[in-house]
Order: C-alpha cells, then sequence, then structure tokens
C-alpha cells in the first residue's frame, strides 16, 4: 500500500510540477505574447484627434501635424466589408512598426465630423501621415505589400529595393 502511494504521489508531483516547459521556456513565451500585444492599432474620436493628430479648430487654413511618430489613419465602418478585411493586417502593422509609427482608426459613422473634414466618400480610406510633407490618402483595401511599401517610403522616407 506505501508503494502504491508512494508512487501515486510521484506521479502526481512529475504530472502537477512540470508541464513540459522549462522557466526559460516560459519566460520566452511570456516576452513572445506581451511583444505581441504591446502595440495595437488606437481608435481616435474627434477629441483625441484634436489633440494627437491635427487641431483642426485652432489651425483651419492648415495641417500641422501633432504627433511624434508618423501616422496611418484608417477611415472604417463596422459593416464594411473590405474595412473588416483590412483590420487584422493593420493590428499586424501596428505590432511590426511599434515605436516607428502610430496607426489609429476612426469610425466615420461615430465621427461623421472628421470623415467630412477629410472629405471620405468611400470606406476603406487610408491617410499616410508623414512627420513632414503632405499628407496623402489612399482608398480601398490595400495588400499588406502595398501598406508596406507605403509605409516604408511615405511615412519613413527609406528606400524600397523591389
Amino acid at each position: 500500500m506505501k508503494k502504491v502511494l508512494f508512487t501515486m504521489f510521484v506521479f502526481t508531483l512529475v504530472l502537477g510540477g512540470c508541464n513540459g516547459q522549462t522557466k526559460e521556456n516560459q519566460q520566452e513565451q511570456t516576452k513572445t505574447v506581451e511583444k505581441e500585444n504591446k502595440m495595437k492599432t488606437i481608435h481616435l474620436n474627434k477629441i483625441d484627434f484634436l489633440n494627437k493628430v491635427a487641431n483642426y479648430e485652432a489651425n483651419p487654413n492648415e495641417f500641422k501635424y501633432l504627433g511624434d511618430k508618423p501616422a496611418l489613419i484608417d477611415f472604417y465602418a463596422d459593416w464594411c466589408g473590405p474595412c473588416k478585411a483590412i483590420a487584422p493586417v493593420l493590428e499586424e502593422l501596428a505590432a511590426e512598426y511599434d515605436g516607428e509609427i502610430y496607426i489609429y482608426k476612426i469610425n466615420t459613422e461615430e465621427e461623421q465630423e472628421l470623415a467630412a473634414m477629410f472629405g471620405i466618400r468611400s470606406i476603406p480610406s487610408l491617410l499616410f501621415v508623414p512627420m513632414d510633407g503632405t499628407p496623402q490618402m489612399a482608398q480601398g483595401a490595400l495588400p499588406k505589400p502595398a501598406l508596406k511599401e507605403a509605409i516604408e517610403t511615405v511615412l519613413l522616407k527609406k528606400t524600397v529595393s523591389q
């Protein structure tokens, strides 16, 4: 009986105390999860836009970018199929370019004034806002390689090799 109890104790200890991962593996997985969750797209309302992007009320005749990093602004709607298709790509890009750019999202249904300010007539519409220079608008659900190229050339001012 003692032998059976001892065997069960050892068996429980082995199964309960070790799930097949070393402490190093657990720490590595934690770092990976933290990195994956580190940067996400940022939803903006009018007040956030005025404080983080451009205060068009104070400067109605000039677009003066207020950010400390270039930005990509996605004008979207929840019911829009192409908007839904591009959303996960933008999340991936937010993680890939964490610390280099901001990726903002503006719901055109909720923020109609912002949509009107930029003349948004079709969605998704993407506004690329470099640190210096004129913002550039693109329409449609661009594929990830095209978005990356635009980020590299328009926002980060890098040359892209083909």
